[in-house]
């Protein structure tokens, strides 16, 4: 038997390089396949529109902040409340509220609910939530005009899920 006196050769270095550089581009195309099929990235269908309607809706929301009326969300197994009051602590008057459940990345989990009432200021629906973070946002209306229009994260842990 004879021992190999070549060592580290030029081959073994090319080698070395081409596995570092296959294993660099596998991870790559696999994070980009990852994110292109999670999430499409659409926030508003156009751009130029919401920017022009931007104004508008930041003082909509700045006269439904000092309006003091305020939401609280729950969620126990499948049972969804929402309790929507004014700034004295009364139920507020209130026709109908919508949530739409939305998780922070991928839209393929997303819902939304119309929630039936119980009482002034209470609205309950019966709805699974998978676990894990969620945005829920909350619209209440009133004779068709929007009087509450909030948006919260949560993660279904807080409420012991």
């Amino acid at each position: 038997m004879k021992a190999s006196t070549q060592g580290f050769t030029g081959w073994h270095m090319l080698l070395a390089i081409s596995a570092f550089f296959a294993v660099v581009i596998a991870v790559n195309v696999t994070m980009a396949f990852y994110a292109s099929s999670s999430w499409s990235g659409l926030v508003v269908e156009n751009t130029y529109v919401a920017s022009q309607q931007f104004n508008g809706k930041a003082a909509a929301m700045k006269a439904m902040a000092a309006s003091g009326v305020e939401g609280a969300f729950s969620l126990k197994g499948s049972e969804i409340r929402y309790e929507i009051h004014d700034k004295g602590g009364a139920p507020a008057i209130i026709d109908d509220v919508t949530l739409s459940f939305k998780r922070p990345v991928g839209d393929h989990e997303d819902f939304s609910l119309t929630l039936r009432k119980t009482g002034e200021g209470r609205f309950e629906a019966d709805h699974e939530v998978a676990g894990g973070d969620w945005i829920v946002e909350a619209i209440s209306r009133r004779n068709g005009v929007v009087i509450m229009h909030e948006a919260k994260r949560f993660d279904t842990a807080e409420f012991g899920q």
